[in-house]
């Protein structure tokens, strides 16, 4: 027998199982965090929404109807509680040196930066609607129809915010193109 899938983790806790829960914390935590860090822009600011995320989902699991999957409604809450987040406070920050590649990988650290900073700073401008779209659908590679789930939004929605989103981002970041010539 396998590792539980996560309808059944989720099962288990709303059951009364103390640790069902801490194994969907497992799985998700780091990819929840991926996607907050990428929308909110600060490190804190993710940790404290996912944390807020998953706090939600365990006082809420037995409103968990089984429409979608526990992924997708994990993210759900996420994606939500992001864009709270981003309606309560418009702060500037920086993004952290850290996430930049390996140095074996990079040609030009200088170049790297000013282009990580600058598509941060890009996704920045995006409405937090277009944000989260192109953030889950081209930062994350999530498929359209799961961000449409996600979001709780037909697929055409998540398409046309992602198309809005990509045309925003290319005329906010058209000048890293004339830089490379």
């Amino acid at each position: 027998m396998g590792a539980p899938s996560d309808a059944e983790l989720l099962a288990a806790h709303r059951a009364g199982d103390r640790h069902a829960f801490g194994e969907l914390v497992a799985r998700y935590r780091n990819r929840m965090w991926g996607i907050a860090v990428r929308t909110l822009r600060h490190p804190e600011d993710a940790a404290d929404v996912v944390q807020e995320a998953l706090v939600a989902a365990y006082r809420g699991a037995g409103a968990y109807r089984g429409e979608a999957s526990v992924r997708t409604w994990l993210h759900r809450i996420l994606v939500n509680a992001c864009i709270d987040r981003l309606r309560k406070e418009r702060r500037h920050v920086t993004v952290p040196l850290a996430d930049i590649e390996p140095r074996e990988r990079r040609q030009d650290v200088a170049t790297d930066v000013v282009t990580r900073l600058s598509v941060v700073d890009a996704l920045a401008e995006l409405p937090p609607h277009q944000r989260v779209a192109v953030v889950l659908v081209d930062v994350q590679g999530w498929p359209v129809d799961e961000v449409a789930d996600v979001l709780e939004v037909p697929v055409g929605t998540v398409k046309s915010r992602c198309a809005r989103g990509r045309v925003r981002l290319g005329a906010l970041l058209g000048h890293l193109r004339e830089e490379e010539r």
